[in-house]
């Protein structure tokens, strides 16, 4: 059933360019019999808690996002080297430790070998600073952008160097202001430098903040063929698309919901929840579009106006919400569509309020 939400989704949000981030989230537990539970570091809590870690890859397009595979994470000292607590969960035998990269790893190879059309590879310092990831990705030809930490070494003329003395180097002139994408409160911009390495096919591509220009953030590129500094900017930004699922997933689709304990369910029930997403996200990529001006209402019936207000695009939580209602019995299905619209003109309003305030900081 992997296979079929990752066809599921590919067939509707697959492009050629698209992008696979790949991403790990904790789930907090109280007890001690779920598979892979123990007391570690979680950045859903932000510190060390007794969870279970899940490592997911994403697919981002033009066109959505959405979770395409998942994996638990095992740890070796409290669970793996106990084979009885492992037969309890349902553990099978044959799975071994792994670390987060070589999960990940995984299941890029899986998209790999089912042919999942996609151009880019991007996640965080948590992976991007793994060797043996990079070079598998090198090796396979696939093109990334991955955050690296601020230590970082990058191979320069000079020899080995870090990346946060490399930043040191950088003239005013060799800064870009650009957007990597847009956020709930405008567009994300940011200053950002690309710097060559000591191999051609590897840049290090750097991040500042514009309010707070000590805030710098590091990414290693490697393309096999020129790429415009735009392109590499719009996938570093694509890492952001899994933190969007993830919060959709547990928010809408009820991700982190379960009480299951053992191994095979857990993944049973990711799996359900990853397809109740990827629902959500395929029927708001078809139902993204211009409405005509008649279209636009108020819960108290229509209110024609002008084609320049147009609607926010419909998100996650409003398609939930209109299908919680509509499978209702004895729904106005009318009243509905009016209220959905209604709430998605004042969203409209406020998102290009916010808009608005941010270019005037700008300027």
């Amino acid at each position: 059933m992997r296979d079929d939400v990752r066809d599921y989704v590919i067939d509707h949000l697959g492009e050629a360019d698209g992008v696979l981030v790949g991403d790990d989230t904790g789930f907090e537990k109280k007890g001690v019999c779920s598979a892979g539970v123990q007391r570690q570091y979680t950045g859903t809590a932000g510190k060390i808690t007794n969870c279970q870690i899940g490592v997911f890859l994403g697919y981002a397009s033009s066109r959505g996002r959405a979770l395409v595979d998942r994996d638990l994470y095992v740890p070796h000292g409290t669970w793996i080297d106990d084979p009885g607590r492992c037969a309890a969960a349902r553990i099978p035998d044959h799975v071994g430790f792994a670390t987060k990269p070589q999960l990940l790893r995984a299941m890029i190879e899986r998209a790999i070998i089912a042919g999942v059309p996609f151009g880019w590879v991007t996640a965080d310092e948590a992976y991007g600073d793994n060797g043996p990831l990079r070079r598998f990705l090198e090796d396979e030809q696939v093109s990334y952008v991955l955050a690296v930490s601020c230590s970082h070494q990058i191979a320069s003329g000079a020899g080995k160097i870090r990346a946060d003395t490399l930043v040191r180097q950088i003239p005013a002139s060799g800064w870009q202001r650009l957007s990597c994408g847009d956020g709930a409160k405008g567009e994300r911009r940011y200053d950002w430098a690309l710097v060559a390495t000591a191999k051609p096919t590897h840049h290090l591509l750097i991040r500042r903040s514009v309010s707070k220009p000590t805030e710098l953030a590091y990414y290693l590129c490697h393309t096999p063929a020129p790429v415009p500094l735009s392109r590499l900017v719009t996938v570093a930004g694509a890492r952001w698309t899994i933190e969007e699922c993830f919060q959709a997933g547990k928010n809408e689709a009820a991700v982190d919901h379960y009480q299951v304990r053992l191994y095979p369910a857990w993944y049973r029930y990711m799996t359900l929840a990853m397809l109740a997403l990827a629902f959500l996200a395929v029927t708001r990529a078809t139902l993204i579009r211009e409405p005509d001006p008649d279209e636009i209402a108020s819960p108290k019936g229509p209110t024609p106006i002008t084609r320049s207000d147009r609607l926010i695009a419909i998100s996650a939580n409003e398609i939930r919400r209109l299908f919680a209602l509509l499978t209702r019995p004895s729904i106005n299905e009318g009243h509905v569509h009016r209220w959905s619209l209604w709430r998605r003109r004042h969203q409209t309003h406020a998102q290009q309020s916010h808009y608005q305030r941010q270019q005037l900081k700008d300027q």
